[in-house]
């Protein structure tokens, strides 16, 4: 009597299979988080993001840095006012409970600032403070209180002249000087930092290129880049994205996403065929 044998591959379709089912679901969820995003008020969606950042925050989380240094003053204003009306606590109190150490001394003047949204800048101002970031960085001394308060408090248009400065008098761009050791997740947020006050169009861009790159796809971080950057600088950073990548993002978006979460964040691009 001949005894029946089940087929080897029956276990692994049904691997398969709910392996499948579980694709669908993450992209049914990535797409219910994309739609949720772009519903909310922008200050409104910031302050989703602050509190979700601050429930679950590492030290290699930048979300923080983005919405702080990002955004103009009055957005972030509306977003700590959004922030508190909806979890009835302030971002500021948030993130210094959630943070530590260096990234708490960063962070929460980061966070907690108004600054002077104008063109004016002090080239005198520029030239000393140049020289402070300098020395301090000479001596490794990343989160002290005047390089700390340079980034935290001074107007977009005076950190770029002050950091022009840097670069001219020292020879070097500062991040690069940031870059002692890649592994320290402190120098990365305070990179992080400059780029969101000088060049978030550049910062952005990184982050979607390691979003699309990275290995499964880091849709939470594909998300909230498009989403928040749509109706701001997208055009530019799509410019950037491509002059770094050789591929147009939409290219990279349509091969790494799929179904209505592709069509949603295509159509959040610009892309034409969306």
């Amino acid at each position: 009597m001949s005894t029946l044998t089940v087929p080897a591959q029956v276990p692994s379709a049904a691997e398969d299979c709910e392996q499948l089912r579980k694709a669908f679901s993450e992209l049914t969820n990535d797409f219910e988080r994309a739609v949720k995003l772009w519903t909310l008020d922008p200050a409104e969606r910031d302050a989703f993001l602050a509190n979700e950042a601050t429930k679950k925050w590492t030290s290699s989380n930048q979300v923080l840095v983005e919405i702080a240094c990002a955004r103009s003053p009055q957005e972030l204003l509306l977003a700590r006012q959004a922030y508190h009306a909806r979890f009835k606590k302030s971002l500021e109190e948030d993130v210094a409970h959630h943070t530590t150490g260096d990234f708490r001394k960063l962070l929460v003047p980061l966070v907690s600032s108004y600054r002077y949204d104008g063109d004016e800048v002090n080239m005198t101002l520029a030239k000393t403070e140049a020289k402070i970031l300098h020395e301090n960085i000479l001596k490794k001394a990343y989160s002290h209180e005047d390089l700390i308060r340079i980034l935290a408090t001074r107007s977009k248009a005076q950190i770029n002249a002050t950091l022009n400065r840097y670069k001219n008098e020292f020879g070097q761009d500062i991040n690069k000087d940031l870059k002692a050791d890649p592994k320290d997740e402190f120098l990365a947020i305070l990179r992080a930092t400059v780029k969101c006050l000088t060049c978030p169009e550049k910062y952005f861009g990184k982050v979607l290129r390691l979003a699309i790159n990275k290995r499964g796809t880091d849709e939470e971080g594909l998300t909230r880049v498009v989403v928040t950057r749509a109706e701001v600088d997208m055009q530019v950073i799509k410019e950037v994205f491509y002059k770094r990548n050789t591929v147009p993002l939409d290219h990279a978006i349509a091969k790494d996403t799929r179904g209505d979460y592709e069509k949603m964040l295509l159509a959040l691009t610009g892309h034409r065929d969306a």
